[in-house]
């Protein structure tokens, strides 16, 4: 174990993320978990936070295992490689990037409560999660970044696996983590307590 908990990985974190201290930066949480953990580093560094949903479309035989992902507003990342060896199809693929865009849409609202999301164009992103194994949500995160006209974007995370930084690390500015393991199973194996985060944590965890 390297975390107590979610909370402890940000103030773990926050300590590789001085340099960011203050300048204009702004934290994005990818929901559900990385909000926590993203919420703690930004009391640490005294930095705005918003949400950013984010859905992994599962492999059909593991749903633990993404294939891909999807952000906001049809930002998505498709493995197809992964795709072909879960032993999917395209129709799968269409059909689950369709139903998981509704939830996006349907989970953003719900979470900012009629609040507009925060403007990203020409400023520092630091898109935060609790970790990642096969990169897939971060690097729809990176996409959607991209396509709002993010000025730098750096992606910080308490665990990520060799495989993951070495996707995300030429399409950023910069990936900060706290460890980097070629050996990755799940990133809850790093956390001591890796508990469910509700809707309502989200909520209250996602503006300032």
């Amino acid at each position: 174990m390297l975390f107590n908990d979610r909370q402890h990985a940000g103030i773990l974190l926050a300590e590789k993320l001085t340099a960011y201290q203050n300048g204009h930066a702004l934290i994005l949480g990818l929901a559900r978990g990385g909000i926590v953990t993203a919420k703690s580093v930004a009391n640490q560094l005294h930095l705005p936070i918003d949400v950013l949903v984010i859905k992994k479309l599962s492999s059909p035989q593991d749903r633990e295992f993404a294939i891909g992902a999807l952000a906001p507003e049809n930002a998505e990342i498709i493995h197809w490689k992964d795709v072909q060896r879960s032993g999917a199809d395209e129709i799968y693929v269409r059909h689950e990037a369709k139903r998981l865009s509704k939830e996006i849409s349907a989970l953003m609202a719900k979470y900012r409560k009629g609040k507009k999301p925060v403007n990203v164009e020409g400023k520092m992103v630091l898109l935060i999660d609790d970790g990642a194994a096969t990169g897939a949500s971060m690097e729809a995160a990176v996409l959607w970044a991209k396509r709002k006209k993010a000025k730098d974007i750096v992606v910080a995370l308490p665990v990520i696996s060799g495989e993951a930084y070495r996707k995300l690390r030429p399409e950023v500015s910069d990936v900060v983590a706290c460890h980097t393991a070629d050996v990755f199973g799940a990133v809850g194996d790093y956390y001591k307590s890796f508990p469910q985060i509700t809707d309502e944590e989200v909520v209250s965890l996602g503006r300032g």
